[in-house]
C-alpha cells in the first residue's frame, strides 16, 4: 500500500513522508514493501535492535506471557516478570546499583532520574535549596520539557527555549577531537575540565546543585564520543566533594553497547542514577529503566520512603517479557564478548576504507557503536556548510537501490548547528562477514556523495 499520500499518520511532519515502508525484518535485514527490497540495518534504528530482527525465543516468550496477562495497573498489581528483570538488571552491575525503576521511554527514564534526584535531597531536608542541575554542552537526554532541558541539541531544543527551566548550566564535554588544545596532553585536558565543574558549582552554589548530569559514551549528538581515562572519575570526585548525586544516561550507550554491560564499567565509576533504554527490549517492547544506587534509596528511607512518579505503562508485562528474554539471551550467548571481538574488527575496516579520505575527519567508537564525521577540511576539521545537508544525504543514498543500508545521520557535532555524522549500531549477534559487508556498504555510499558533490 502506498501511504504518502492518504495517511492520517503524523509522525514529525504534515507533510507526507518520503520513507519507505518496511514490510518485515529478519535478523540483520529490513524487507521494503514496494519492491521487496531487503535493507541492511547498520544501525538497529537508533542503536536498539541489540539482537537482531524477529528472534524467536522473544516472540514466543511475548506470545506466552500475551496468553497469560497483558496488563494490570503497576499500582493495584504486581506482576512476576518485572521482578525478575529488575533483579537481572540489578544483578549486571556487580550489585553496584540496588534497585531498578522499570518506565517506558529513554525520555521517561531521563526524566524520572531529574525527579528523583530532587525527590533524595528532600526526603534528607524538605528544605533543602538543591534544585540546580549542571549537564554538558552537545549531550542528548531526551524530548520531554525536563530532559530538553538538560540537554543541549540545538535544533530540538531551540523551538521550546521560553518553555524551559532555568536552573540547569553546562561545561564543555569530553570530546578531544573538537576541544583538546594544541600540546595539552590528555591528563592536562581531564583537568581542565575538572576545573571548569569545579568552577561551575563555585558559581551557582556548590550546596545547591542536585547533580550532575552526564553521557558516559555521548550517542546522536556528538557521535560516539568516549570518555578519556581518568574523565569520570574526575568529574565524580569533583560531586562527591560537593555531595552532588551523578546521573549516568546509558540508554543510548548502555546494556552491551559499548563492549561492557554498562559503559562505566570501563571506567570504573559508578553512578547514583543510571538510565537505560534501547538495548533493553531491543526493539522488541518499549522498555526503559532508572537503575538506582543505594545511598538513593537509603536517601528516600530516611524520609517516607516515596517517590512520587507514576505512569500507566509502567512494569508492562508485555514489555517487561520482552526484555527479560532479550537479556537472558544477551547473558546466555555471550553477545557482549562478540561486542567487544566485532566492534574491533569494525573500527580497523572502518579506519582501512576510509580513514585517508579527505572529508573524513574522525573515525571513532567503542564495541559496536562508532561514528563516522565528515568535514570540508581535514586540517582544520572546518565543518561542512548545512545547506548541503551531507549527512542526510548518506542515509538517503544508502536507501537507495544498488546500496541498500541504512545508516543513522545526524548534524550539529561540530557546535551544535554545523557538522555532519552518521552512526553505526548493528546487533551484537553480527559476524565477520556482516561487519564486512556494512564496511563495503557504506564505503560507497561516502565515497558516491562526495563524488557527487565534486560535480556540483
Amino acid at each position: 500500500m502506498d501511504h504518502t499520500t492518504d495517511s492520517a499518520l503524523f509522525y514529525q511532519s504534515v507533510h507526507p513522508s518520503s520513507a519507505p515502508t518496511a514490510l518485515s525484518a529478519s535478523g540483520l535485514y529490513i524487507t521494503l514493501a514496494n519492491d521487496g527490497r531487503e535493507i541492511l540495518d547498520a544501525t538497529g534504528g537508533a542503536a536498539v535492535s541489540a539482537i537482531g530482527h524477529g528472534n524467536k525465543r522473544v516472540k514466543e516468550a511475548i506470545i506466552a506471557q500475551l496468553n497469560k496477562l497483558t496488563y494490570a495497573h503497576p499500582g493495584y498489581f504486581q506482576n512476576a516478570p518485572s521482578h525478575q528483570l529488575a533483579d537481572i538488571l540489578v544483578q549486571s552491575t556487580g550489585g553496584k546499583m540496588s534497585r531498578a525503576c522499570l518506565l517506558g521511554s529513554g525520555s521517561e527514564a531521563m526524566e524520572a532520574a531529574i525527579k528523583l534526584a530532587r525527590q533524595y535531597w528532600l526526603q534528607l531536608d524538605p528544605n533543602s535549596p538543591r534544585v540546580n542541575y549542571i549537564a554538558r554542552r552537545g549531550s542528548w537526554h531526551g524530548c520531554t520539557l525536563g530532559t530538553l532541558t538538560i540537554g543541549d541539541l540545538k535544533s530540538r531544543k531551540q523551538p521550546f527555549l521560553e518553555l524551559l527551566h532555568d536552573n540547569v548550566s553546562f561545561v564543555s564535554p569530553c570530546h578531544p577531537y573538537r576541544y583538546l588544545h594544541e600540546n595539552e596532553s590528555h591528563e592536562d585536558y581531564v583537568m581542565r575540565l575538572a576545573q571548569e565543574l569545579e568552577d561551575e558549582f563555585q558559581r551557582v552554589g556548590p550546596d545547591t546543585v542536585c547533580a550532575f548530569v552526564v553521557e558516559p559514551m555521548v550517542g546522536t549528538a556528538l557521535g560516539c564520543v568516549a570518555p578519556l581515562p581518568g574523565y569520570l572519575k574526575a568529574m565524580k570526585d569533583v560531586c562527591d566533594r560537593h555531595k552532588a548525586l551523578l546521573i549516568f544516561d546509558e540508554v543510548m550507550c548502555g546494556l552491551g553497547r559499548t563492549g561492557t554491560m554498562h559503559a562505566w564499567e570501563q571506567e570504573g565509576v559508578v553512578p547514583d542514577l543510571q538510565a537505560v533504554g534501547k538495548g533493553l527490549a531491543a526493539g522488541y517492547g518499549t522498555i526503559s529503566a532508572l537503575l538506582i544506587h543505594k545511598r538513593v534509596v537509603d536517601g528516600l528511607e530516611a524520609g517516607d520512603g516515596s517517590f512520587e512518579h507514576g505512569q500507566t505503562y509502567q512494569c508492562h508485562p508485555l514489555n517487561v517479557v520482552a526484555a527479560l528474554e532479550v537479556q537472558r539471551i544477551i547473558k546466555e550467548d555471550m553477545l557482549v564478548d562478540n561486542v567487544r571481538q566485532m566492534g574491533t574488527l569494525l573500527g580497523r575496516l572502518l579506519q582501512q576504507h576510509l580513514g585517508d579520505h579527505p572529508h573524513v575527519g574522525d573515525i571513532r567508537g567503542r564495541g559496536l557503536f562508532w561514528c563516522i564525521e565528515f568535514v570540508a577540511n581535514k586540517d582544520t576539521k572546518t565543518p561542512f556548510d548545512p545547506k548541503l545537508n551531507i549527512a542526510r544525504r548518506m542515509r538517503m543514498r544508502g536507501l537507495q537501490k544498488g546500496y541498500d543500508i541504512c545508516l543513522f545521520s545526524s548534524s550539529g557535532c561540530a557546535d551544535g548547528w554545523k557538522g555532519d555524522h552518521f552512526l553505526l549500531a548493528p546487533p551484537y549477534t553480527v559476524g565477520p562477514n556482516d561487519v564486512q559487508e556494512i564496511v563495503s556498504r557504506l564505503t560507497r555510499v561516502v565515497f558516491s556523495v562526495f563524488d557527487e558533490e565534486k560535480t556540483v
